[in-house]
């Protein structure tokens, strides 16, 4: 096909970017590096001012976020990453507060503008589609509403089915980079990650919908899973920690009642044995950020499995996800939309997990959250917690049953402080019961 497609060059392609323009670039492992390079050699020129960027969480370098573009680049990332996190606290870059869900409806209904995409695809087939690979997220979107959509083709980006594939009319320039994918990756889970792990898979029933992030705790749960039958995914993102449960046949999407069979996931950062994992597999549907986040669709499976994970909760349950005090460490993310999502699925479960003591021993189980902390889960959200002393469920329990049971899963050094905490705030009705902390 490639003779049918007029290639540009990275610095042809850029050029038409103008003052204040919005620009997203597709996310995770996808973005399109060459296309970012050039757009930064032209912005060390001055050739253009006020030039707001969006994208998701982004692996690699972003140059773009660097101080010393200030006025010529302003980042309005929709969710904050290891690589922007710095400029983002210190205030050369910014974050737009939104659940992952409705990204692609900024879009859409115009709230912010897209005159560029930039994006990466997989070489086109014969019937002149290619496909948006890893990252179909608020990308689709983007690439529906923008003036002017560059798109880099990659021989390394997989033929992902479902939304991830455009027809080659949808896409105004083109050109070609043929460099692997940035892979992820995770370490192996700790001691105490590991328990978190067992003590999550016990909540687990088997035909279970699962959704989970990335990182050491999801996959110190999927490590768990090995005797489970008939597992589902519906998720935003997986990583490499479900490829050998699908392996086994343990995840199958035999119990799903909607996308029967079908791993169904939005974005994906891994090693590169995922990549090629979803290439060309008709068991993997890549789809709209809008559809895999949408609590209604979420909630269609039976037993959605939600778990995530948490920065920081307090003895009601109010859960800080996005941010460390008034530093912005993260996002909202989807935690939300899965959250709400399984409390509506028919025996569904939604978790938030989390070791109760950081690496420096000091709780991540406080009285209140720290100043300025972003409360992402709202106490009333809240239904399954767990640590890696035991899992206690707070569906329907009144504050003081809250507090004792979240003290009873926190660090055995934190909660004799934590008890004191609760009795100040509840009065000599809340008893310490020797004996019923821990598990």
């Amino acid at each position: 096909m490639n003779h049918q497609i007029k290639f540009t060059t990275p610095e042809e392609a850029v050029k038409v970017i103008k003052s204040g323009d919005h620009v997203h670039l597709s996310a995770v492992a996808s973005t399109p590096q060459c296309l970012l390079k050039a757009m930064c050699e032209r912005g060390e020129r001055h050739e253009f001012k006020d030039v707001h960027i969006h994208h998701l969480h982004t692996e690699g370098p972003a140059p773009y976020a660097d101080p010393k573009f200030e006025g010529i680049f302003q980042l309005d990332s929709f969710f904050v990453g290891a690589n922007v996190r710095p400029v983002t606290q210190s205030g050369y870059a910014d974050y737009i507060p939104i659940f992952l869900n409705e990204t692609q409806r900024l879009y859409r209904t115009g709230v912010i503008p897209c005159n560029v995409a930039m994006v990466q695809v997989s070489t086109p087939d014969k019937h002149g589609y290619v496909s948006l690979g890893t990252s179909v997220d608020a990308t689709l979107a983007a690439v529906e509403t923008a003036d002017t959509v560059i798109a880099v083709i990659n021989k390394y980006v997989p033929r992902a089915f479902g939304d991830a594939m455009i027809p080659m009319s949808a896409i105004d320039i083109f050109v070609q980079d043929d460099k692997p994918l940035e892979e992820a990756k995770f370490a192996q889970p700790n001691e105490i990650e590991t328990r978190i792990g067992i003590n999550c898979a016990e909540l687990i029933e088997d035909g279970a919908t699962l959704q989970m992030g990335i990182g050491a705790i999801p996959n110190a749960v999927l490590a768990q899973l090995g005797n489970h039958k008939n597992l589902g995914i519906h998720t935003e993102m997986f990583a490499d920690g479900v490829l050998g449960l699908y392996e086994k046949g343990v995840i199958n999407g035999a119990a799903k009642n909607i996308d029967k069979g079908i791993m169904v996931s939005s974005f994906l950062m891994g090693s590169q044995a995922v990549y090629d994992f979803i290439d060309d597999n008709p068991a993997v549907k890549m789809m709209d950020i809008g559809y895999t986040n949408d609590p209604y669709i979420i909630a269609k499976n039976d037993k959605v499995t939600a778990i995530n994970s948490a920065l920081q909760v307090d003895i009601t349950g109010q859960v800080c996800a996005d941010s460390l005090g008034t530093k912005f460490y993260s996002g909202v993310g989807g935690q939300v939309d899965f959250v709400f999502g399984a409390s509506l699925s028919k025996g569904g479960k939604s978790i938030i997990a989390m070791p109760s003591i950081t690496n420096k021993g000091i709780s991540k189980i406080a009285p209140v959250l720290n100043t300025g902390a972003g409360v992402v889960t709202t106490r009333s959200h809240m239904h399954w917690f767990v640590t890696e002393n035991g899992a206690v469920d707070l569906y329907g329990k009144t504050l003081q049953e809250r507090a004792r049971l979240i003290i009873s899963v926190a660090d055995p050094s934190a909660q004799e402080e934590l008890d004191r905490a609760a009795f100040e705030r509840y009065g000599s009705h809340h008893h310490y019961v020797k004996g019923y902390m821990g598990k």
